[in-house]
């Protein structure tokens, strides 16, 4: 459990994962671009929270490389 979107990425590229459950809203560097650079060095899963309900989040989550 990190607070924030750098100790989320320095993490998730330096642990081996089964799972990542990824807040779209963190600080410092938001959810999104922690995915796209996890996506760089590593396909582990990764599903992603948010407090908003928009389809448009879902979406570019999935886009992005999100599993769901």
């Amino acid at each position: 459990w990190v607070r924030n979107g750098m100790d989320a990425l320095h993490h998730a590229r330096s642990e081996a994962y089964d799972l990542i459950v990824l807040d779209i809203g963190l600080p410092h560097l938001d959810g999104w671009s922690v995915l796209e650079r996890i996506r760089e060095k590593r396909q582990t899963p990764v599903l992603f929270l948010t407090a908003r309900d928009r389809v448009e989040d879902r979406v570019r989550g999935l886009e992005l490389g999100a599993d769901d």
